[in-house]
């Protein structure tokens, strides 16, 4: 995986994480040219790099923009930031594996996110699974979006999650559970092997159910 150029633009930016990308977008509006020249570069240093890695054996690549939805509203993303994505799709496709397009906080425009590229759309989970679904179209493939917190919960609570999770995917080819963003370093591994293992029945045993009528 790697950051999406936002995402990095922000870190390098504003000299590490932040709550309110002042710096970032002051340099976003006021200086167009170096923002050219500073996505540009991000953008292929990314693309080399994402490209290494499917080199190295890696069977798919995930672009992370962590940032991007919690900074930026829908015009501003189209206007300073899709196109840059778009690039960075476009180049990584030369790396011959499948790619997913994550985005964090991009409910009202995930549209504009899934047009900049990707074949999985990767979504948070601040919107169902459905609804996002029927957002980009059931023709794309789509990955989470239990919210990482639920790892947390006691097991009736994460399995009713999971559970719904699993009934908004409805069965339909195209859909990689996952969560909708990174796991808390404090989550049990027991937990994460539970909750793998028991969407892997869960699954198994709805398509026997499908194939049997």
């Amino acid at each position: 995986f790697a950051g999406a150029p936002f995402t990095l633009a922000s870190y390098a930016v504003e000299g590490g994480g932040t709550k309110t990308y002042t710096k970032v977008k002051a340099m976003m509006y006021s200086e167009p040219a170096a923002w050219k020249r500073l996505m540009t570069k991000l953008v292929t240093v990314q693309a080399d790099y994402l490209t290494a890695q499917a080199r190295a054996g890696a069977g798919a690549l995930q672009v992370f923009d962590s940032w991007a939805g919690l900074a930026l509203g829908r015009e501003d993303y189209v206007r300073y930031v899709q196109p840059y994505n778009r690039m960075l799709f476009e180049m990584t496709a030369r790396a011959g594996v499948p790619m997913i397009n994550f985005s964090t906080g991009t409910a009202s425009y995930i549209n504009e996110v899934a047009a900049a590229g990707g074949d999985v759309i990767g979504v948070d989970w601040r919107m169902p699974l459905d609804w996002f679904w029927e957002q980009i179209g059931h023709e794309r493939p789509i990955q989470g979006n239990l919210d990482p917190v639920a790892l947390l919960a006691p097991w009736r609570e994460l399995k009713f999650q999971i559970d719904d999770l699993l009934r908004r995917a409805a069965g339909r080819p195209g859909h990689i559970f996952n969560l909708g963003h990174g796991i808390f370093p404090n989550t049990p591994v027991d937990t994460v092997r539970r909750v793998v293992e028991y969407v892997r029945e869960s699954t198994a045993l709805a398509s026997r159910e499908k194939a049997t009528g």
